[in-house]
């Protein structure tokens, strides 16, 4: 077993932040079940702190709390003042998301803490059965009304065992166009704490740790939008400490200030952490909902669905007036519910054609949803229209428009920055597009913070090293299995994603003799649809498969559901393989992925299709799609077979 050492006399005062001896428990609160317990600490230089335990076992040392403002610090020299505790009971429901019904259970403990100026530092914790969260409350003197954190000196101090499985931080203004950060690097995965990240800035929201056979720790916050800005964590050291950071100065070419401005009193995000002794905890939490609420109401109900998507296999030259009428009738044979028509439109087919082909599109029953450039003059990316979405003159210009021929939702790209300046633009985009009933989509962009709750108008993001790069690159095609076994326990556990999933052609290409090629199987690509959540589902089809694919693989796209009224995690290890059981009113759908290259056999346990005759959905050997019926026993057990880089679904009646 490994331990950190204190030494008796003195403690290392590590260089953000704090000692790790010494430290007086001044509260403790326990989830509802007793398995998680927090402390709450202050140690001899009146830093805050903080340590997590579930099951007796240690999921966080002595992790350190507090800030650095513009009306003081409250980091250190605090004086605790008292402790009030509470239990937090909510039912409510969501629309777009992994579940349609939450019955959320905590028990909530407020830290109370004044520094030297007397000024309030409050530390609000939440701690539910698979949860725990935490946000600062700052309350200011007489005739202070406003607030600028400098710094946060919030810290994560895992055990020096844990392995990492999270993402890197990418600098600003790199990649194509400028348009970095994005949240579209690769995975790090299983990697001893303290490994350096990629650029060594850091890493993104969500970080998931392993802690050997004790368990496993997500690491997410939840909350952010306008008032804030979007965190990472810092580098890690091999003793497991990760800081929490602030966006890089040169994000958005430089626009904003790094740090967030409050009017007082000033509550921060929640930083999140969900722990279990398995990995079901972390595909089933609700926690980046639990802790938000509405910002404001619907302007009506927003569809959720299905969506052809020309540009993903045929690019920027398909999207021109025919093509796009050519993946409508696919759109409609399908029976989806929604077409993306991609960059350029303005130029290659034009406002006033536009009408024509929305109007083609609703007599087909399909409705449209049109691409933006964020920008702006944050990055180069020349993709068109653009200059209509980074300002509320043109904006509402724009979406009235929409409105008028019956747009019913925009994609928005390339933010490449986390600032409050960003925050505020991601907040203004889907303020703006309730007044005219559009659903909003972000690419090129920032991690969804609790979003589906708090806007009732926003779709589903990106944020993830998506599905374009299949095309663009192979090496990303040889990890997208694997990746495929990642995502679910990451990315996708904390908010919808739009991967842009099921592609059936064997090169993604429109010309077959061409592009990247595919080497998982049909039966994985199409899992990939129910493993991945995303109220609209953006596919990687193209017209041909209507013809190439047997009808009860089309039978299956015209049927899947995009969301879900529950979730339940059946096994999986990441970069190895993932079970997923979806449940739409009384109709499960089970996805299995393999991300190995190696054949293998899972003797899957699933109560909710005990006794059942359920179809399947499964791999032959030329790689194709097979599909049979198959009995799940008396005892919920069934045996499958996976196909190296292979799938599987099981559909109930």
């Amino acid at each position: 077993m490994h331990f950190k050492h204190c030494l008796v006399t003195f403690c290392l005062i590590f260089s953000s932040v704090y000692n790790l001896c010494y430290a007086q428990i001044v509260g403790t609160i326990e989830s509802p079940n007793k398995k998680i317990k927090l402390n709450v600490k202050i140690n001899e230089a009146g830093a805050p702190n903080f340590d997590v335990k579930l099951n007796e076992v240690v999921f966080l040392e002595n992790s350190s709390l507090g800030m650095k403002t513009s009306i003081g610090q409250f980091a250190q020299n605090l004086k605790f003042i008292e402790n009030q505790k509470k239990e937090v009971s909510e039912t409510y429901e969501l629309n777009r998301a992994k579940v349609s019904k939450v019955d959320y259970r905590a028990n909530e403990l407020v830290s109370t803490f004044i520094n030297e100026n007397s000024d309030t530092l409050k530390v609000i914790f939440r701690v539910s059965d698979r949860d725990l969260a935490f946000s600062y409350k700052i309350i200011g003197g007489k005739n202070q009304t406003k607030i600028r954190i400098k710094e946060e000196t919030t810290a994560f101090n895992l055990p020096d065992y844990a392995t990492a499985y999270i993402t890197s931080q990418a600098l600003p203004m790199i990649g194509w166009e400028n348009t970095k950060p994005s949240y579209e690097e690769e995975y790090l995965k299983d990697m001893p704490v303290g490994t350096a990240s990629k650029y060594g800035v850091g890493f993104t929201f969500p970080a998931l740790f392993k802690l050997g056979k004790n368990g496993w720790v997500l690491i997410s916050e939840t909350g952010v939008h306008g008032q804030y800005v979007g965190s990472r964590l810092g580098e890690g050291n091999a003793q497991g400490i990760y800081t929490l950071e602030f966006p890089q100065e040169g994000e958005n070419n430089g626009i904003g200030e790094t740090y967030p401005s409050m009017a007082l009193p000033a509550q921060t995000p929640w930083r999140t952490l969900t722990l279990g002794e398995s990995l079901k905890p972390i595909v089933e939490s609700t926690v980046a909902f639990d802790l938000v609420k509405p910002l404001y109401k619907a302007s009506q109900e927003y569809k959720t669905g299905r969506a052809a998507w020309s540009w993903i296999v045929w690019q920027d030259k398909s999207i021109n007036y025919d093509d796009q009428v050519r993946y409508i009738d696919m759109a409609a044979d399908l029976d989806f519910e929604y077409v993306l028509i991609d960059n350029w439109w303005d130029n290659n087919i034009g406002h006033q054609r536009m009408e024509d082909l929305v109007q083609y599109a609703n007599s087909k029953n399909v409705d449209v949803i049109l691409w933006y450039n964020s920008n702006g003059y944050w990055n180069n990316a020349p993709q068109t229209p653009q200059d209509r979405m980074n300002s509320s003159p043109s904006r509402n210009k724009e979406m009235k428009w929409m409105q008028k021929i019956g747009v019913k939702g925009i994609k928005v790209d390339f933010f490449g920055g986390d600032k409050q300046h960003t925050m505020r633009l991601y907040e203004d985009i889907l303020t703006d597009a309730n007044n005219y009933g559009l659903g909003v989509t972000f690419h090129g962009c920032t991690l969804p913070r609790g979003w589906q709750r708090m806007f009732p108008n926003f779709i589903t993001s990106e944020a993830v090293l998506a599905s374009e790069n299949l095309v663009f690159r192979q090496e990303a095609l040889d990890k997208h299995a694997l990746n495929a076994t990642i995502l679910p326990f990451t990315r996708n556990a904390v908010g919808t994603m739009d991967f842009a999933p099921v592609f059936l052609n064997n090169r993604l290409s429109r010309k077959q003799n061409e592009g990247t090629i595919r080497s998982t199987t049909d039966a994985f690509e199409l899992a990939t649809s129910v493993l991945y959540f995303s109220p609209v589902q953006h596919f990687g089809l193209t017209p041909n498969n209507l013809d190439e694919q047997p009808e009860y693989v089309l039978d299956f796209l015209r049927e899947v559901p995009t969301t879900w009224d529950e979730t339940v995690f059946i096994e999986g290890v990441p970069g190895k393989h993932c079970v997923i059981a979806r449940r739409k009113g009384s109709k499960w759908y089970v996805a299995a992925v393999n991300g190995e290259k190696i054949g293998k056999e899972l003797n899957l346990d699933l109560p909710m299709l005990k006794n059942e005759k359920v179809q399947m959905i499964y791999d032959k050997e030329d790689l194709t799609a097979g599909e049979k019926k198959v009995q799940v026993s008396s005892n919920a057990k069934l045996k499958i077979k996976l196909l190296p880089e292979g799938g599987a679904l099981l559909i109930s009646n």
